[in-house]
C-alpha cells in the first residue's frame, strides 16, 4: 500500500459517492426536500462504509452519519489509520434544485512514529460542479492581486456578526456559499480568498477540505492560529480559518483585535 494509493482512493470514493448522489437527485426530484436529504445522507454513508470495509478493512472510520456509539468507539482513538468522512456536506443545498455548493468529503488521518496524528490524504467531490479536488494533485490557489479587495466565504443564510466585523477591519467583501466543503474549495480555486467560521463544526465538516488546503499550500488553522487537530475523543471543532497564505497574517491580526 502506498501513500499514492490513499490519495487515489480518497478521490475515487468521493467522486463515486458524488455520482450516486447526482443519480439520486435526478431520480427522486425535489418535491420532498426532507426525504431527499435523508436518502442522500443514508445512501452515501452506506456506500462509503461498505467500500472502506472492503478496501481498507484494518482502518477505522469516523463518519457524520455514524451512530453515537460508533463515534465513541475507543478503538478509533488508538487506531493508526482513521478515515474521516462526510457522506453529504450541505444537505440543504443538495435538496435545492439548481444548487451546486454541496460536497462529499473523504479524508485519511494517520498516526506518526511519534504518536501524533495528521491528515495524510483527502478529497472533496463537488459533484454538481463536475470536479473533485484531492491531495494527489492539489490545486494551486491564485495569488491575491495587488490592490484587490479580498473575499471571505460565509454562510448563505446567516453571515455571522463576527465575520462581518472582521471583513470591515480587513477591507474584505463577503461571499455567501453553501457547504463548508464548497467554501474551502472556493478558496483553493480562486473564487474567494478566505473562509472564517467561529460557530462550531465537527471533524468531518473540514478534515477532507483541510487536507487538500494544506497540500495546496493554503493556510489552515484555528482562528487563533493554532493547529487543527483530528481524531479526537470529542469530534467538535470550535472554529476554523482557511485562506491564501499571504492573507492569513492580516486576518489573524484582525481576529486578535476583535477579541481584545
Amino acid at each position: 500500500m502506498t501513500i499514492r494509493d490513499d490519495h487515489d482512493l480518497a478521490r475515487d470514493l468521493a467522486a463515486e459517492a458524488g455520482e450516486r448522489l447526482l443519480a439520486l437527485r435526478e431520480r427522486e426530484g425535489f418535491g420532498d426536500p426532507s426525504l431527499l436529504r435523508k436518502e442522500g445522507d443514508a445512501a452515501s454513508h452506506r456506500f462509503l462504509m461498505e467500500a472502506l470495509a472492503r478496501l481498507r478493512p484494518s482502518d477505522s472510520v469516523l463518519s457524520e452519519e455514524a451512530t453515537q456509539s460508533e463515534r465513541l468507539d475507543p478503538r478509533r482513538l488508538t487506531a493508526d489509520r482513521v478515515w474521516i468522512v462526510d457522506p453529504l456536506d450541505g444537505t440543504r443545498e443538495f435538496a435545492e434544485e439548481g444548487r451546486a455548493d454541496w460536497a462529499v468529503h473523504v479524508a485519511l488521518w494517520e498516526r506518526g512514529p511519534d504518536g501524533r496524528g495528521r491528515l495524510t490524504a483527502g478529497a472533496v467531490a463537488l459533484p454538481a460542479q463536475g470536479r473533485t479536488l484531492f491531495t494527489g494533485e492539489p490545486p494551486v490557489p491564485p495569488r491575491l492581486q495587488e490592490g484587490a479587495r479580498p473575499r471571505i466565504a460565509v454562510s448563505r443564510t446567516r453571515p455571522p456578526e463576527f465575520v462581518q466585523r472582521l471583513a470591515r477591519l480587513a477591507g474584505a467583501d463577503l461571499v455567501p456559499i453553501g457547504s463548508a466543503g464548497a467554501k474551502i474549495s472556493a478558496v483553493l480555486t480562486g473564487e474567494v480568498e478566505a473562509y472564517v467560521h467561529a460557530g462550531g463544526q465537527y471533524e468531518w465538516d473540514s478534515a477532507a477540505p483541510v487536507a487538500v488546503a494544506l497540500a495546496s499550500g493554503a493556510h489552515a488553522s484555528r482562528i487563533d492560529g493554532s493547529t487543527l487537530t483530528y481524531n479526537q475523543g470529542d469530534p467538535s471543532l470550535p472554529d476554523i480559518l482557511i485562506s491564501l497564505p499571504e492573507l492569513a497574517p492580516t486576518l489573524l491580526a484582525g481576529i486578535r483585535d476583535l477579541h481584545r
